[in-house]
């Protein structure tokens, strides 16, 4: 008789670890599909209470299921998931994540039968670095902001040498940072990362930035939701310090792409990796404007307003005579419930508005009726706003979202930056600027990057080479080595 066959041997192994917040995760989950499409086996590890509110509004559940090695694996954050958790509570709960991963790692390569191949953690997380070490796993670091952010990052002990930093003032917001290799002529110290802003260098959260984005060169390599067309010059400067770096974005059009070109796959609809409830409704309104009549605003998921910033964006909206659909979430506003100011928005918006907690972003931006967006320059936004081809006005908030407002104005001409200004007449003219006087110079130049983008994540483009490129070298990992 003839011997049994042997089986084949079990597909290599990643756990990917984000930081738990929306962009993050969104981003590294699309990543996890992409990798799980090519028949890697998969843990995604996410906190419990970000994982409930996927459950809740995202369906990854039943999205994920069609994988047959992937899986979820939850960790607790350290609060209660009753908790009303602030929108900066990720960035205070290193120390207690620190404290669980290490236990839960060895687990995860202990367990019989699914050894770890390679660990993919959220470059937030480099203590993961010393633990995968430990138990001789190879660990690839991902940055969910972009090249450009994270260079400048990086680069913050150059700026501190150089006494770019700290900010001497309000008179020095203008400054030009030389010290940046490669955006000497670019960055201005109001668009230095938000945590740059502060005169005691010190700071816990400039320190912990700074370092985190250091240690990275301790990884075996780096993934960037970027593409090179887009963010050639700082990947550039990245590599001279890190030289495997993997470009594989825009993810949320890559993966459209790779499923799109699946055998038997049919078109496949926008993931959602919401942990808000989307409202539909929007969609319809949408359908029923004419084209490219519409401003779509929102600030993401973090993002707070006061009072008088909502009134001022509320009145520049209503005075710029303009379309406008907004997002504004339940935890929008810093200061008193919103709900009496929202009913005055759509009291006062009925004939131009619409007003809705949350949307589906990625299918907003694409449609036929909507001409620009009010930003607050998240990078995922920011991604899925090129490719849409859509101009953007921009009003970031903290962290990497500075260097971003900076980079579509400045150096792509995507759109304009209105940073550090909140008033009703800027914002009526910026509006009216993406949408009326410049709008064909806007649109020339987001056609081509969209067309640069859209070649990126086909078949032979670059970041399509570069994920072939990291699967491939997944899959010639060693497990357990």
């Amino acid at each position: 008789m003839d011997p049994s066959p042997v089986p084949p041997p079990p597909p290599p192994h990643v756990v990917i670890f984000p930081l738990a917040a929306q962009g993050h995760v969104n981003s590294m989950l699309k990543l996890a599909e992409l990798l799980a499409l090519s028949g890697l086996h998969i843990t995604f590890i996410n906190s419990e209470h970000i994982h409930h509110r996927l459950l809740q509004h995202a369906e990854v559940q039943a999205r994920f299921d069609d994988y047959p090695y992937f899986r979820f694996k939850t960790i607790s954050d350290g609060l209660p998931m009753d908790h009303p958790r602030p929108g900066d509570h990720c960035l205070t709960t290193f120390n207690y994540i620190k404290s669980i991963t290490k236990p839960l790692f060895e687990e995860l390569v202990d367990a019989p039968g699914q050894p770890v191949t390679c660990i993919i953690a959220d470059g937030m997380f480099t203590f993961t670095i010393d633990i995968a070490r430990d138990l001789g796993v190879p660990i690839i670091a991902f940055r969910t902001i972009s090249a450009s952010s994270f260079w400048a990052y990086f680069c913050i002990p150059r700026m501190i040498e150089n006494g770019d930093l700290p900010i001497k003032g309000d008179e020095d917001m203008d400054h030009i940072v030389t010290s940046v290799p490669g955006m000497e002529d670019i960055l201005r110290c109001r668009d230095l990362p938000s945590f740059c802003r502060v005169s005691d260098l010190s700071d816990w959260l400039l320190q912990y930035v700074t370092t985190q984005t250091l240690q990275t060169t301790r990884a075996r390599a780096l993934i960037l939701n970027s593409f090179d067309q887009l963010e050639g010059p700082a990947i550039s400067q990245i590599r001279t310090h890190i030289p495997n770096i993997y470009t594989i974005g825009p993810l949320h059009s890559h993966l459209k792409s790779r499923l799109s070109s699946a055998p038997s796959s049919p078109p496949p609809p926008s993931a959602s990796n919401s942990l808000w409830e989307v409202d539909r409704s929007c969609i319809s309104w949408l359908d029923e404007q004419p084209p490219k009549s519409v401003i779509y605003v929102s600030f993401g998921s973090i993002t707070t307003l006061n009072r008088h910033d909502f009134a001022e964006f509320w009145h520049g909206l209503v005075n710029s005579g303009r379309r406008f659909l907004w997002v504004v979430r339940p935890d929008s506003l810093a200061e008193s419930g919103p709900g009496a100011v929202q009913e005055e928005l759509r009291e006062a918006t009925a004939e131009r508005g619409c007003v809705v907690g949350w949307a589906p972003q990625e299918e907003v931006l694409q449609h036929g009726a909507v001409a620009a967006f009010l930003t607050h320059s998240g990078w995922n936004s920011t991604l899925e706003s090129v490719v849409a081809g859509k101009p953007m006005v921009c009003w970031p908030f903290f962290a990497d979202q500075q260097v971003n407002s900076r980079f579509v104005s400045r150096a792509w001409k995507l759109g304009l930056d209105m940073k550090d200004v909140c008033d009703r007449v800027v914002v009526e003219r910026m509006v009216n600027g993406v949408m009326g006087e410049r709008k064909e110079e806007f649109a020339a130049a987001g056609a081509e990057m969209a067309r640069r983008a859209r070649e990126a994540v086909s078949e032979g483009g670059s970041s399509w080479d570069n994920l072939d490129r990291l699967i491939e070298d997944i899959r010639s990992m060693k497990t357990g080595s």
